[in-house]
């Protein structure tokens, strides 16, 4: 149980950097929660974007700048065991932007890859 408790402890630590650097407008830095691997899936309303490099350049595009990127929140609604090396994660995110607000849900599949949780498949909506 203490290694449960840990790894979605260290899986918070990553999500919550994520939040900061996006709120920064660093979306480099928000992208060192992910697999850096072409075999990182993100899955979103246009479709499917395969490698980190892809997905690196989807949200470049997708946000562009600080005022692109507005004020990310997380809300965590589940968190699941799969196996040894994995989670699933599900929550909302909501984004504020000075002209208009975003929102939706996220399933993320975790791996601790060299001992470091990163996100392997992002699928948000």
């Amino acid at each position: 149980m203490a290694q449960t408790n840990e790894s979605i402890n260290e899986i918070e630590k990553v999500l919550n950097a994520q939040t900061q650097a996006w709120n920064d407008g660093d979306i480099e830095k928000y992208m060192e929660g992910y697999w850096h691997s072409d075999s990182l899936l993100f899955i979103g309303k246009n479709g499917v974007t395969k490698g980190w490099t892809a997905t690196l350049e989807r949200y470049k595009k997708s946000y562009p700048g600080k005022e692109g990127m507005g004020k990310l929140d997380f809300t965590i609604l589940s968190e699941e065991k799969m196996g040894n090396e994995h989670y699933l994660v599900i929550g909302k995110w909501h984004l504020q932007r000075e002209k208009d607000e975003l929102g939706g849900h996220f399933s993320l599949i975790w791996k601790n890859i060299n001992g470091k949780w990163v996100i392997v498949t992002d699928h948000s909506s």
